[in-house]
């Protein structure tokens, strides 16, 4: 993807016939941007926490950084996938079902959406749990091909997905700062501190 390619190190150069923004005239319309950039852009802007991995080890050797960074190694994690915690259990977490117990949410989501840098989750991440009845720090798991253009089509993708029972309890996560930085757009929803894993599977 061509963002990630940028930013990490891709060694082939960009497309020399490829126009630049600088040479464009003033009524041109402007270039859009890929879809990953977008999405990288919003999300950052949001307050969004954004980590790209190339592989899994990746994936549990930043899991550990953001752990130690915020001192959670005695604290406990809640995890309520099944699947992630097949593909997390080599990485000695402290898990617990009780929401009580838990420091931070450690989930996937159903797709990351660029047009406003959110993030679509469901029943299948949070069953019919309300976002502000979950833990403030979340860290979720996603992968590069669940970027999509906008909400219309992450909800077209969950329904041709889940022909037999489309989850419930949809909506979306779009504010990733501190209760005290918020402003009047964000008021009345679930401000949480977000670190995205980010999985290049493309």
């Amino acid at each position: 993807m061509s963002l990630f390619r940028k930013l990490f190190g891709s060694k082939s150069g960009r497309s020399e016939d490829e126009i630049k923004s600088d040479d464009r005239g003033k009524y041109m319309p402007e270039v859009k941007l890929p879809i990953d950039e977008r999405f990288t852009i919003n999300f950052k802007a949001n307050g969004g926490k954004f980590l790209y991995c190339e592989d899994l080890n990746e994936i549990y050797r930043n899991l550990e950084n953001i752990i130690t960074e915020n001192n959670w190694e005695e604290k406990k994690v809640l995890m309520v996938d099944e699947s992630l915690e097949n593909k997390f259990k080599n990485s000695h977490l402290n898990l617990t079902t009780k929401l009580s117990e838990s420091t931070f949410f450690l989930t996937t989501c159903e797709n990351l959406i660029a047009n406003d840098g959110s993030l679509l989750i469901s029943s299948k991440q949070i069953f019919e749990k309300k976002l502000i009845e979950l833990p403030a720090n979340f860290v979720v798991f996603a992968t590069t091909s669940q970027i999509v253009e906008n909400i219309g089509e992450g909800l077209r993708g969950i329904k041709s997905k889940n022909k037999q029972k489309i989850p419930t309890n949809i909506t979306t996560i779009k504010h990733f700062k501190s209760n005290d930085d918020k402003d009047f757009m964000s008021y009345g929803s679930s401000a949480k501190d977000l670190y995205l894993l980010l999985l290049e599977d493309l």
